[in-house]
């Protein structure tokens, strides 16, 4: 009788245990509609282009159940000047976020990328201006915990911008 109890116990566990819900892609199109979207409607702007800057900016945002995006915070960002339009992009996604069934709204967290596209031959201005943006840049970045609740980390969105030779 014990083990009756036991093995009924067992399938009525195994029967209300679930394994991780497989969700869609929160964004309208996929993975590649996104990546596409964030490279055509970033402006990488002309203080990015002089500076020569590179690194990541890792933003969270809150998007409703009409895809509406509100509460932009930035986690971390190598220098303040890749955050601006980042911040721009993102409002211009508005209405394209797709949030997990049941859910009045949904925190997400992505990071961008920024790198340019070096010539084939480093001059020494080149060299000098990338030196200098490293050791002067403004870094954002938190100073306490992150409490992040229930978010979805989505896959990097690399930008690639080209520099004047």
């Amino acid at each position: 009788m014990k083990k009756i109890i036991i093995c009924i116990i067992i399938i009525l566990r195994a029967g209300y245990s679930m394994a991780q819900e497989q969700l869609v892609f929160p964004f309208q199109g996929g993975k590649e509609a996104m990546n596409q979207f964030f490279r055509d409607s970033l402006t990488v702007s002309p203080g990015i282009i002089q500076k020569k800057a590179v690194g990541t900016a890792v933003f969270k945002f809150t998007a409703n159940a009409k895809g509406v995006i509100s509460k932009i915070i930035v986690y971390y960002a190598d220098d303040a000047i890749l955050a601006f339009p980042v911040i721009d992009a993102l409002k211009k996604s508005n209405h394209k976020w797709i949030i997990p069934d049941g859910e009045k709204s949904h925190d997400f967290v992505v990071p961008f990328i920024f790198n340019f596209n070096a010539p084939a031959e480093a001059t020494d201005d080149l060299q000098k201006t990338v030196y200098n943006n490293y050791l002067n840049k403004n870094p954002i970045h938190t100073s306490d915990q992150l409490p992040l609740d229930v978010a979805t980390l989505l896959p990097p969105v690399t930008i690639t911008y080209d520099i004047a030779p």
